[in-house]
Parts: C-alpha cells; structure tokens; sequence
C-alpha cells in the first residue's frame, strides 16, 4: 500500500507554529522566573538560619550564598534569553506574515487573471457567432430583399439560433441606416422598425472595412431590451454572404451580460473563509465596475485604482485592503478591451 500523501505546508500553518513556539518560550522562561524567585527565597533563608547557628552555621552559609549566587545567574540568562528569544520570534512572525501577504498577492493576482481570462474566452466565442450569422442566408435576404416575408423569415431563423444560444437576450438585423429590420424575439422585445443610429456598436459596425471584423460596444443597459445590461457585438452583413462585398447593414448580438458575467467571478476560486471578505470585480481601464461577484455597482460604482500602465499588481489601499488586478491578456484574435480582473480583500484578522 502506498503512504498517504504528505499535507503540504502552508505559510499559515508557519504562522500557528510560530505563535506555539512564542507562547511556549514565554511560559517555559516564567517558570524559570518563578523558580529561581523560590531559589532567592529559600537561600535568604537558609542564611537567617545559619547565622542563628553561629560558627555551626558557617559552612551551610557558604553553600547558601552559593546558592543565592546561582539562582543570580539563571535569572540574568533567563532575561537574556527572553529578549533575545523574543526577538527572534518576532523578526521570524514577521517574515512569516510577509510572505504569507505576498503569497497571497500573488495568488490573488493569479485569480485576477483567471477571471479576465474566462471572460476573455468567452467573448471571443461572441465575435465569432456574430461573424459567422452575418453569413446566414436568411439574415442577408431580409437586407438585400427587403419584404415583409423576409423580414419574417429571418425572425424565424433568429429565433432558432437564440433557443440553442442562451447567453443572448436577442439579435437584430438593422439596415444601413440604423433601422431594425427583424429581431429573434419580437414577442418580448419589440424593436422592428425603430432606429438603432444613435447606438455606438451600429456606428462602429457600419464603418466596418469586411465582414471577417466585428465591433464592440461598451456594456451598457440597452432602452430596447427593456434597459437589460448587454454587451453588444455587431458585424456587418454583405451581399451573398462575402466577405469583400458591398454591406447591406449590420447585426447585433446582444450578450445578457450581468448574470453571465457573473457567474464567471463567482465561479473564482476562493475559499469559503477567503469569499466572506473578498469582492471580485471586472473593471475597465478608468476603474469602473462592470460587473461585481456580490452583484454590485454595475455601470455606476469606479474603483480608486492606481493601474500605472501595470498590467498587473497588488495594493494596500488606506483602509488596509489587498487590491490584486491583472489586465486583459486576450484570446486567440480577440485582443479584450482594455479590462482588468480586480479582486479586493479586507485584511484577515484571524492570524
């Protein structure tokens, strides 16, 4: 049979350690306080006694003072060795807190990256979608034949591609001048017909050089969607589906992004003890929240976060919180836009 793997050891386990050893010490040093006080006592005795016994006394009076003067010298070592031994002690729970905090940095900023990371690669999952049903025969004949049944065809055909796909809330096809011309789900949001000019990701796709790029639009609660919280992807849809040919308009995927995202930061590995002081956040490069692990200050709450230009980093802000952040990293040829994975832990008051 095979030995049961050793428990690795951690740094607070170190700690604990440490805290036994001072407790210890201080207890083992007051004993030999207390005995040699008992020693002092009793020799001062023994010379009261021995000078009432006069010259029959004289030679326990030797071993008295004796007595006395040893018991001197175990109390001036056992002071030494308390000062010096408590020093030790301290300078060692010191550096042993310190490295437990920059572990615990470095495992913060690792989380950090994770989440970034998972939200990466799961938006990189959207600008593919929205690329690939810009193509969709459907999606370019409602465009480039524009009729009711059309119109009505593609909403059928969203509409199937939104029950398999359910991280979208809806996908709208909209004309080149920002008009929707058909949505996958008209009975919940009705949009047909109204114009879409004004929002960002339609300006950004339509200036769009081919359909093989897409556009982002910042996360934002969208007045179409029933002011839902989206994160917006859109590319261009083209003549016959091809990808150097003149647009018809635009498509946009709307990403329900506030229950999706987060999962992602509640899915961070934290312990359940580090998960009661810590929030995990996905913040852009001003510092403001896009989304909080406690569901939190979406699109209203900024991070007082020094960035730097770092990519990457751990702060001790005034109130003695750990803030652990890591920059988009991106995935395969989605590059991010320019967010960060923010954890931010209150100080454990445990050790």
């Amino acid at each position: 049979m095979l030995p049961a793997p050793k428990k690795p050891v951690l740094i607070h386990d170190v700690i604990a350690s440490t805290t036994r050893v001072r407790q210890s010490a201080a207890k083992n040093i007051d004993g030999i306080h207390s005995v040699t006080t008992q020693l002092r006592v009793l020799a001062l005795n023994a010379l009261m006694e021995a000078s009432r016994a006069g010259d029959h006394g004289r030679g326990f009076a030797v071993v008295a003072e004796e007595v006395k003067k040893i018991s001197g010298d175990v109390e001036t070592f056992a002071r030494a060795l308390s000062k010096d031994l408590g020093g030790e002690i301290t300078s060692l729970d010191e550096l042993t807190r310190r490295m437990a905090a920059e572990a615990n940095g470095r495992r913060m900023i690792d989380l950090a990256l994770n989440a970034i990371e998972l939200l990466d690669r799961n938006l990189y999952e959207r600008t593919c979608d929205v690329r690939w049903w810009a193509t969709d025969s459907a999606v370019v004949t409602a465009l480039d034949r524009r009729a009711s049944e059309t119109a009505d065809h593609a909403a059928t055909r969203l509409a199937i591609i939104l029950k398999a796909y359910t991280v979208y809330l809806d996908i709208w096809i909209c004309d080149l001048d920002g008009n929707v011309v058909a949505n996958g789900r008209p009975d919940r949001y009705r949009v047909a017909q109204t114009s879409v000019a004004d929002r960002s990701w339609f300006a950004r796709a339509k200036a769009l050089p081919d359909g093989d790029a897409y556009a982002v639009g910042e996360v934002a609660a969208e007045p179409g969607l029933a002011g839902a919280q989206v994160a917006t992807y859109a590319a261009s849809i083209r003549r016959n589906g091809n990808s150097s040919a003149p647009p018809l308009g635009v498509i946009a995927i709307h990403f329900d992004w506030q229950p999706q995202a987060h999962a992602i930061l509640r899915g961070v590995r934290l312990t359940d003890e580090e998960r009661k002081r810590s929030r995990v956040l996905l913040v852009d490069s001003g510092g403001l929240v896009l989304a909080s692990s406690d569901g939190q200050g979406a699109l209203a709450e900024r991070i007082p976060i020094a960035f730097d230009g770092r990519q990457s980093g751990c702060d001790i802000d005034a109130r003695s919180r750990l803030i652990a952040f890591h920059h988009t990293p991106g995935y395969e040829t989605y590059e991010g836009l320019g967010w960060y994975g923010v954890i931010i832990q209150d100080a454990d008051r445990s050790t």
